[in-house]
């Protein structure tokens, strides 16, 4: 998948992907449209086809699952990082948001072009290629099927 870069950095926490100002509605689209606000409040725009990459312990904070939809929602392509918070990284693969988990930082600048790979666990960017962590086959199927519950109704 090709995408272009939206660049965050460490300990990126639920509050700052989606504010809980906003959690008052179920409406996806108007989390996707506040994503990142209190970050960047023109981030959310710069998000359709993006690659969100990332430091350390992206996801951290409260388990709010809406992070993850808000984000899938909005259109994000994948999230890199060296690290992710344990709960962050279920909802978003239970969501259907692929993840990389690379060893060390990614080299790039925001709207670069960046490709990442599931299949072959890994990212690539700016002429550099870094591996990042292989997930397990049902969370592959989990992803390959655009989350749980849709994978779940196919099942039935």
């Amino acid at each position: 998948m090709i995408g272009k870069v939206v660049k965050a950095g460490d300990d990126i926490d639920t509050d700052l992907i989606i504010a809980g100002r906003y959690l008052r509605t179920k409406d996806k689209r108007l989390w996707a449209q506040h994503a990142f606000e209190d970050l960047d409040p023109g981030m959310s725009s710069r998000l359709r086809g993006s690659v969100i990459v990332a430091g350390k312990n992206f996801g951290c904070g409260s388990s709010r699952e809406q992070a993850a939809i808000a984000l899938k929602e909005a259109g994000v392509v994948g999230v890199v990082a060296t690290s992710f918070a344990r709960i962050f990284f279920r909802n978003a693969i239970n969501r259907g948001l692929p993840l990389f988990e690379v060893e060390g930082p990614v080299v790039c600048e925001d709207g670069d072009d960046i490709d990442v790979s599931l299949e072959d666990s890994c990212v690539e960017t700016g002429g550099k290629r870094y591996r990042s962590l292989r997930l397990s086959d049902r969370m592959m199927e989990i992803i390959d099927a655009g989350g749980i519950i849709e994978l779940r109704r196919r099942d039935l």
